[in-house]
């Protein structure tokens, strides 16, 4: 990450792109369903993070995929990160809030 990440936390942007250029890299969007269908960005994934506990072994079957996650603020997304940490995924990264998203949004 850069240097602006450490004080401002991670660059959805700069992440989102290397998620695009990382080969098996999924990105997830953590936010509620209601909150996924106002706009995500374009191949996320939908995985509430209520639902990572008891549904990412069937959503996510690889646990070495470089996973990216993103919510509104990062909050929920750094959450998920550790969720799936716990449940033993190697390449979980907090892409930080939706809210710093500069692309267009899939609807």
């Amino acid at each position: 990450m850069s240097l602006f990440s450490s004080f401002f936390g991670p660059n959805i942007n700069e992440l989102a792109a290397q998620a695009r250029d990382t080969p098996g890299s999924i990105v997830i969007d953590v936010r509620t369903p209601d909150e996924y269908r106002e706009g995500h960005i374009e191949g996320a994934l939908s995985v509430p993070l209520v639902s990572v506990p008891a549904t990412a072994a069937q959503r996510l079957p690889n646990k070495n995929a470089p996973i990216y996650a993103y919510c509104l603020s990062g909050a929920r997304s750094a959450q998920a990160c550790r969720e799936l940490e716990r449940q033993g995924y190697t390449n979980a990264v907090n892409m930080g809030g939706i809210g710093n998203w500069s692309g267009p949004l899939a609807r």
